[in-house]
C-alpha cells in the first residue's frame, strides 16, 4: 500500500549509496586541492594594494607587466576587470612603502610605458596583513556560528538526527564550493564569504521544506494500520517536494546566471560561488540530508511522547 500519490516515483534512496560514493570522491578531491594547491586569497585576506587603471585602448597583459617591472613589481597579479581596457594590478605591500607610494610608482611606470594620456587611475585599495588575518578569522567564525545555530534550530523544530542530516548537507555544500575555487584558482575574497553564507541559507531552506514534508508523512504513517517503512515515507516525501525544489532552484539559478554574465567583475566571484552552491545545495537536500537522517534513525530516534511533542511544533 503506497503512502502518498505523487506525480513522480523516483527511487531516490535506492541510489543513495551511489550518491554517497560520488560525494565522497568529490569531497576527497576538494580536500586534496585545498591542501596541496590552496585558495587564491584576495588582498582582503593576504594584505596588499590593489590598483585599478583604465587604458585608452586595450593593452596586452605582458606589456603592462613590462611597464611596471622596473619599479620592482615583477610579481604583481595583473588581470582584466570587466573590459579589456580596465586592468587590475595587485601587489604585496613592502615594509618600507605605503599604499600611496606603491600606486604612484605603478602609475609612473604605466605612463612611461604607454603615455600620460593613455592611462587613468580609477581607484586604489589597501589592506594590511593584520586586517587580512582578522577578516579570515571573522569569516570562519561566521560560518561556524551559522552551522551551530542551524544545529540548534533544526534539533528544536524536528529531531537531532534531522539536524545532523542538515549540517552534513551544509558541510558538503561548503566543502565543494571551496574545492571548486581551489581547482579553478578564482580569487577568494570577502564577497565569496558572503556568498557561502547565502548558500548556507538557501540550502537550509530547501532542506527544511523537505524535512517538514517528511515529518508530516511520518505522523500520517504512524496512524495507518499497515505502516510503510521510513525509507518509503522519505522517498514519497522527496517525490512530493521535487517539483518545488526544481522550480525554486531553476528560477534562482537564472537570476544568479544573469548576475554572473551581466553584473560585472565586481560580483563575479560572488555570483560564481552562488551558482556552484545552488547546484550542490539542490543535490544535497535530496541525496545527503535525507539519507543521512535516515541512516541515523536507530541511534537518535525519540520516544512516542517526544514524537507527539515535536509534531505539535510549527
Amino acid at each position: 500500500m503506497q503512502l502518498i500519490r505523487t506525480n513522480t516515483h523516483i527511487d531516490f534512496l535506492g541510489k543513495r549509496k551511489l550518491a554517497f560514493r560520488l560525494s565522497g570522491a568529490l569531497l576527497l578531491l576538494s580536500l586534496a586541492f585545498l591542501v596541496f594547491k590552496g585558495l587564491n586569497f584576495g588582498i582582503d585576506f593576504t594584505g596588499g594594494t590593489l590598483v585599478e587603471v583604465r587604458f585608452a585602448s586595450a593593452p596586452e597583459i605582458s606589456e603592462v607587466r613590462q611597464a611596471i617591472a622596473p619599479k620592482g613589481f615583477e610579481q604583481a597579479i595583473i588581470q582584466e576587470f570587466g573590459s579589456p581596457e580596465e586592468i587590475l594590478i595587485r601587489v604585496q605591500n613592502r615594509e618600507e612603502m605605503d599604499s600611496s607610494k606603491i600606486s604612484t610608482d605603478i602609475l609612473d611606470g604605466l605612463t612611461q610605458g604607454f603615455g600620460a594620456d593613455a592611462v587613468e587611475m580609477r581607484r586604489v585599495e589597501f589592506v594590511g596583513p593584520q586586517v587580512g588575518e582578522e577578516l579570515a578569522r571573522a569569516g570562519i567564525l561566521a560560518v561556524l556560528v551559522a552551522m551551530l545555530a542551524i544545529l540548534v534550530y533544526v534539533t528544536f523544530r524536528f529531531e537531532f538526527r534531522f539536524a545532523l542530516g542538515a549540517d552534513a548537507a551544509l558541510l558538503h555544500d561548503i566543502s565543494l564550493v571551496l574545492g571548486v575555487f581551489a581547482v579553478t584558482g578564482k580569487e577568494f575574497s570577502l564577497p565569496v564569504i558572503a556568498a557561502i553564507l547565502t548558500v548556507i541559507g538557501y540550502s537550509l531552506n530547501d532542506t527544511i521544506v523537505v524535512f517538514d514534508r517528511i515529518r508530516e508523512n511520518f505522523a500520517a504513517n504512524r496512524k495507518k494500520k499497515t505502516p510503510d517503512s521510513e525509507t518509503e515515507v522519505v522517498n514519497a516525501s522527496l517525490n512530493q517536494t521535487l517539483s518545488r525544489t526544481l522550480m525554486t532552484s531553476l528560477t534562482t539559478l537564472l537570476v544568479v546566471l544573469a548576475l554572473f554574465f551581466l553584473g560585472g567583475e565586481v560580483i563575479h566571484g560572488f555570483s560564481f560561488a552562488l551558482i556552484i552552491g545552488i547546484l550542490v545545495g539542490t543535490y544535497s537536500s535530496i541525496y545527503i540530508a535525507s539519507p543521512v537522517m535516515l541512516a541515523l534513525a536507530g541511534r537518535f530516534k525519540p520516544s512516542e511522547e517526544e514524537m507527539k511533542e515535536m509534531e505539535a511544533r510549527p
